[in-house]
């Protein structure tokens, strides 16, 4: 069976279950590129009839599906869709690479905070690593995140993807692991999903130099991450540059935490194709510049 038969495959019977997908190439990113031009601002599938959008494409309906992937013939694995939903799906990523062990780092964390780790659902990566699958509370926003929270892990919730289980990727193939006999999801433990927010205003250094309109430094996160993930093939980094020097003027006004910012925009880069060590470069040097 080709790689992309055996995505598509995948990817329906994911959507069977009630999970959102879209087709991923081989590196792991968006198979589609976007369709729109340079600063182009668009929520995705559903609201320009075109798709391209990473994450934003994700669907479970099997026309879409099937669609999708005609239009990404060389897709080699498909994205599950996090943050989103009534019970929406929150993915712990443990890497085990590069002197880190996301493994140790996890249960250290629940003996430190008091809590245990369900039997949920558990995907081994190619590298060696694991993928845990929760579900979260509806209609909460949970960042996403790149060893914030320990070393070893990572966290997808809103607007981010798990590369889900019979993708192939370079390294080899995502599986199930073979101790999980019943595919149940199961909640979050409480501690964890704490460990996983952002601190509270009260937790910041600096009180902001001006009161804010309600969740406007959110809503102007949110727009500056669609520029990045709207932004066209070859300008995607200058879109990055351009959305970061934005948020970073929000942080310097008080309006958005530093951390929050990198991690939003860090993610939506790399759900769109660029590295995550240029991206992670390209925004701490538009930081400089705003003297943020």
């Amino acid at each position: 069976m080709s790689n992309w038969q055996n995505a598509l495959d995948n990817a329906l019977h994911a959507a069977e279950r009630g999970f959102g997908v879209f087709p991923l190439s081989g590196n792991k990113v968006p198979a589609i590129p976007s369709p729109h031009k340079k600063g182009y601002r668009c929520n995705g599938l559903k609201e320009c009839g075109s798709f391209g959008h990473g994450v934003l494409d994700n669907s479970t309906e099997p026309d879409v599906i099937r669609a999708g992937f005609d239009r990404a013939r060389h897709a080699a694995g498909y994205g599950i869709a996090c943050g989103a939903g009534s019970l929406p799906l929150v993915g712990i990523d443990l890497d085990r690479k590069n002197g880190t062990d996301g493994v140790t780092d996890l249960h250290r964390l629940a003996a430190e905070h008091r809590f245990t780790i369900p039997p949920t659902v558990l995907v081994c990566t190619p590298s060696g690593g694991f993928h845990l699958w929760f579900t979260g509370p509806a209609g909460v926003h949970i960042p996403n995140s790149v060893r914030r929270i320990a070393p070893g892990i990572d966290v997808r919730g809103t607007r981010g993807y798990l590369v889900g289980p019979g993708s192939r990727g370079k390294a080899g193939e995502y599986t199930v692991h073979p101790t999980v006999t019943s595919p149940t999801v199961h909640p979050i433990p409480e501690q964890l999903l704490k460990l996983l927010m952002p601190p509270p205003p009260t937790a910041l250094r600096q009180p902001p130099r001006r009161t804010p309109s309600p969740g406007s430094g959110t809503r102007a996160l949110d727009g500056l991450v669609r520029v990045v993930t709207t932004a066209a093939e070859g300008t995607r980094n200058d879109r990055l540059f351009w959305a970061a020097a934005k948020a970073w003027a929000h942080v310097r006004d008080g309006h958005l935490a530093a951390g929050e910012v990198e991690v939003a925009l860090v993610t939506a880069a790399v759900g769109v194709g660029l590295g995550e060590r240029a991206a992670k470069a390209t925004v701490a040097s538009a930081q400089k510049g705003a003297g943020a």
